[in-house]
């Protein structure tokens, strides 16, 4: 816990009104952001943010409150405001006070850390971030590139009127770099090191994302590509790769299954879900290969955690076995409103949110195919790597992804690179021409640290970690 937590939570209990239940939630985050671009530094930042959320239940009724304001007198400013909304939620309840959830079990998780953010110094992040710069520049044709690398810290703990303290401390490590390759009209991007994804962890985590290892072969593909044949039109069979197996799994089985979604939430921003709560175990989402599990205890993947922000202890489910549709990502708030058990999956993003229905690790467990063996089962595909593009409907159903990276398969091999490979298809019959899935050689841990939803809206990370897989008769077809 922060020291200076500690006068916080005294002179809430001095001013925190005499209600039927409360629940406070301190958040403090730490951020720093460190970026070469062309061989120049660019300005680093660093942000602190940090500050509370009341919850209070009385009398049937339930409202919440935040403030950034820490003192006695801010702290009872927010309390005043959450008691103002205490009659409008008696009147309009969601579900009934009794059957709002509240922490049962002191806790505490802090992420394993090998090696600390600060144990580099800053001029020693810097000079790696300048030679990858340097590595990228493998050629005339590369117009950008960049390399970056951050953290963020993370503390977070709860107190409820009932004597529940949970204390939580997360670190992340966020890296990555891209080359962008130009000749005449043809401009195509190449990303590694982990862009776009991040880790619990410390600096340890970098070499399993290929940071900085993996450069120079993102560079020249990048070139490569420029020169590649268009990926083209045809119905075959799709190889997908770890790091665009993460977005599948984030686009059409993460949010079509989150509950608050499937009740109706979210259809005024952000849609509704093609699922709904009569699919619940009987309904074949994916052939008998497809194992999704919600898995908060994979410690360096980033939504790992041992509460909820709701104070439900997590533990590892399974959301569908063997292709059958068991339950879905919901709360203990989401949970009591359908009457349908769910996972410890309520989260905010920062102490000025309310905790909602979100994705947290939500994994594809692996198979039993090697790499060669997933290639050698394809007598015409594609393979495809990276996420460049995606747009799925309302309903989170119908679905196209574009991709940075594609190779021909011919008859079990690998060939050429491929520029601009697409695909499209429906989520509600995507995962049963699920064919093959890689062991556990393949097997990746990745992320996204941007996931939006929620009114305010609220950006959150979550985890994702698969093998690789193939997909049969999926439409495939090329353009930027």
């Amino acid at each position: 816990m922060p020291q200076d937590w500690q006068p916080v939570i005294n002179a809430f209990k001095a001013v925190v009104p005499d209600v039927d239940f409360w629940l406070l939630r301190l958040v403090s985050e730490e951020t720093e952001t460190l970026c070469v671009r062309e061989g120049v530094v660019q300005p680093p930042s660093l942000t602190h943010n940090r500050g509370v959320h009341i919850t209070l239940v009385d009398r049937g009724g339930c409202a919440y409150a935040a403030s950034s304001a820490l003192t006695r007198e801010g702290l009872r400013a927010a309390c005043e405001q959450a008691l103002q909304w205490l009659e409008p939620g008696r009147r309009h309840p969601l579900i009934e006070a009794r059957q709002l959830p509240r922490p049962q079990h002191s806790g505490s998780y802090a992420t394993p850390v090998a090696v600390p953010w600060g144990e580099w110094s800053l001029a020693d992040k810097l000079e790696l971030l300048q030679d990858i710069n340097r590595t990228l520049r493998a050629g005339d044709c590369i117009v950008d590139r960049q390399a970056s690398l951050s953290r963020c810290e993370t503390d977070v703990m709860l107190l409820s009127s009932d004597g529940v303290t949970i204390e939580q401390t997360f670190h992340h490590v966020i890296p990555g770099y891209t080359a962008v390759a130009n000749r005449g009209s043809q401009t195509q991007m190449r990303s590694g090191g982990g862009w776009r994804s991040a880790r619990q962890g410390g600096l340890e985590q970098l070499a399993d994302f290929g940071f900085p290892d993996g450069a120079r072969q993102v560079a020249e593909e990048a070139i490569a590509l420029v020169e590649a044949p268009e990926c083209p039109d045809t119905t075959a069979d799709l190889l997908l790769m770890p790091s665009q197996m993460m977005l599948q799994i984030h686009e059409s089985i993460g949010h079509p299954l989150e509950l608050d979604r499937i009740l109706g939430d979210e259809r005024n921003y952000a849609g509704t879900s093609f699922v709904t709560a009569d699919m619940f175990g009987s309904y074949r989402y994916g052939s008998r290969l497809l194992n999704v599990t919600f898995d908060p205890g994979v410690t360096q993947e980033m939504a790992s955690y041992t509460f909820d922000d709701e104070g439900t202890p997590a533990e590892r489910s399974h959301l569908i076995r063997e292709g059958i549709l068991l339950r879905p990502l919901g709360g203990a708030t989401s949970q009591a409103r359908a009457g349908m058990p769910g996972v410890a999956n309520a989260r905010a993003s920062s102490w000025n949110r309310p905790a909602i229905d979100r994705m947290a690790n939500l994994n594809l467990e692996p198979g039993d195919s090697s790499f060669d063996e997933l290639v050698s089962g394809i007598e015409s595909g594609v393979l495809m790597d990276a996420n460049r593009s995606w747009s799925i409907d309302d309903s989170r159903n119908k679905f196209q992804f574009g991709c940075e990276l594609g190779r021909l398969i011919v008859d079990g091999e690998l060939r050429g690179l491929l520029r601009n490979p697409n695909y499209r298809g429906i989520s509600a019959t995507f995962w049963r021409s699920l064919a093959a899935v890689g062991d556990a050689d393949s097997f990746e841990v990745w992320g996204t640290p941007n996931c939006g939803k929620g009114e305010p809206n609220q950006v959150i990370h979550v985890g994702h970690a698969s093998p690789a897989c193939v997909f049969r008769s999926v439409e495939i077809f090329g353009g930027a």
